[in-house]
């Protein structure tokens, strides 16, 4: 088997906030790499800086200072908004705690949506739509709005919208946090099959340790910084 490249390095990464004339420093120097087809857990307890990780690598907004590179080549942290806006939409795909499905679109008009805004033609984005719905397990709720569907469905809607645009990098932040156990369970094994589907990087963050047991790594933040990591056996992923 071929040695798996790195897709993600940062360097030094630093993200101080300004809050009533103090200091946040939300990430304090963390240098951390992925390896391409690797699914990362990055975990902590609330303010432990891994939601801001997540955003760091999405490029939502630049570090204060240290060096994001993708895919050996993109430097986060050299664009301007404009670049970042244009590297998520074609390296990445999200997941959020929230859903983030808008109430007055339909499933499938809500996972088509990121084909819209790059211009994909309303019947070929419609085809690839209904096919991400299908495999997710929604193939039958593709005229269903948000308000019809279950959390854990509408979860899976915005799985599907992740995938839809085959990008290199999946980012998950809380995904099953709004989630009862058992649907959570679902949702992270319908992940994990598209992980190996796709030999995609997955980085989602979550506090629960039942859901880190399926990812190949965690690394555990603490005040900015990664506190130490935990690399899972075959055994725990299967469970």
């Amino acid at each position: 088997m071929s040695e798996r490249k790195t897709i993600i390095r940062t360097v030094g990464l630093k993200k101080h906030y300004t809050v009533g004339g103090n200091t946040v420093r939300a990430l304090d120097g963390v240098d951390m790499s992925v390896l391409q087809g690797e699914f990362v857990c990055v975990a902590g307890r609330s303010g432990s800086g891994k939601s801001t990780m997540l955003n760091m690598l999405a490029g939502l907004e630049p570090p204060t200072e240290g060096e994001i590179i993708v895919r050996g080549k993109h430097h986060l942290e050299a664009m301007d908004e404009e670049l970042r806006t244009r590297f998520r939409r074609r390296y990445i795909g999200f997941v959020f705690q929230s859903y983030n499905n808008l109430p007055q679109y339909t499933a499938l008009e809500n996972v088509a949506l990121p084909l819209a805004i790059r211009g994909v033609p309303e019947d070929e984005r419609n085809w690839l739509a209904w096919q991400a719905l299908s495999r997710v397990g929604l193939r039958g709720h593709v005229d269903h709005r948000p308000a019809e569907l279950s959390g854990g469905q509408q979860q899976r809607v915005s799985i599907a919208r992740a995938i839809i645009t085959e990008p290199s990098i999946v980012l998950a932040d809380e995904p099953t946090g709004n989630l009862d156990s058992r649907t959570g369970q679902e949702v992270m094994e319908l992940l994990c099959e598209i992980f190996r589907e796709r030999n995609t990087t997955f980085i989602l963050s979550s506090h629960d340790p039942q859901m880190q047991c399926y990812t190949d790594r965690t690394v555990y933040f603490s005040d900015g910084k990664i506190e130490t990591e935990n690399h899972h056996t075959g055994e725990e992923n299967a469970q």
